[in-house]
């Protein structure tokens, strides 16, 4: 996620500069061909294009920003879960006999949201499971189709385990499942934007039109701009362009880019306030590297 008050021009170059080439260079036909041949094109209604795709560009991005807020959301949620279930962990647990438990059960969830970072940003999650659970411990998740679940999944058995060898009560265990349930239904809904793209007509049309419209915007533009056609379309496509852009960039906010959920960072959070909770050592907060949070 970009942090910066404004965006660096190098990073906005980096990301349109090659349509916006191309946009200046058939500026430069366009204007051209005006002043060489006799034949002159009529004049288009470009305001009224332009006022229809910057309605249609503005409900895209509506949309794709729903989706980007919607994730953050769903690790707010996975946030206060994860400090939840360590802190019944801590509560119920007997301080002696149970030591062990609390210390397995805070792992495995470090371990569990790093899985499910990986999973959504599709990377690979052995190693960052491995970071946290031995081998053993996390055979049984490595095995799943879906680690994080696994992970979770496991999680469950070791809290039923407490519940045989009288450690808790069924009232504690049912308050453990209610957190478990909470996590589950944060990670359905991450899986449902993740597996789920905009409809197709939400990705092409959108994508089509700015595209006409950028052809088109010089010839409707030569007559009257003249020389400075290629300046001023090349301006005003950018406007388009940087719009379109937008959107694509919101759209999935786990794809591992700039403009996504910092999972990395909020996965961090959770290491140090779990890990706190039962007196371990915690890294620091993750920084900025050059303006963005990961």
């Amino acid at each position: 996620m970009i942090v910066d008050a404004t965006p660096r021009l190098s990073r906005i170059v980096t990301e349109v500069w090659k349509p916006l080439l191309i946009l200046f260079v058939w500026d430069v036909i366009v204007t051209v061909t005006y002043y060489v041949l006799p034949f002159k094109a009529p004049s288009l209604p470009l305001t009224l294009f332009g006022s229809a795709l910057a309605l249609f560009l503005g409900f895209r991005d509506n949309s794709a920003y729903e989706r980007w807020w919607e994730g953050r959301i769903l690790w707010g949620s996975m946030i206060n879960a994860s400090r939840s279930l360590a802190r019944a962990s801590r509560n119920y647990l007997p301080q002696d006999d149970a030591l062990d438990m609390k210390r397995t059960i805070v792992l495995r969830q470090i371990a569990y949201v790093n899985a499910l970072r990986c999973q959504l940003r599709k990377q690979p999650a052995d190693q960052e499971v491995l970071r946290y659970l031995s081998k053993g411990e996390a055979d049984f998740a490595l095995e799943r189709t879906n680690i994080a679940n696994g992970i979770v999944d496991g999680t469950g058995r070791r809290i039923d385990l407490a519940r045989r060898n009288g450690w808790i009560d069924t009232i504690q265990q049912a308050s453990f499942e209610r957190v478990l349930v909470d996590i589950a239904n944060a990670q359905g809904g991450m899986e449902r934007l993740k597996n789920t793209p905009l409809p197709n007509q939400y990705r092409f049309f959108p994508t089509l039109f700015t595209h006409m419209f950028c052809v088109l915007l010089p010839i409707g533009l030569v007559e009257s701009l003249g020389f400075a056609t290629p300046l001023g379309s090349t301006v005003a496509g950018l406007m388009f362009l940087a719009v379109l852009q937008i959107g694509d960039d919101l759209v999935d906010p786990f794809a591992n880019t700039v403009h996504d959920v910092p999972l990395n960072a909020m996965c961090r959070t959770i290491e140090i306030d779990l890990l706190q909770s039962i007196g371990d050592e915690a890294p620091k907060p993750l920084a900025p590297e050059k303006g963005i949070l990961w």
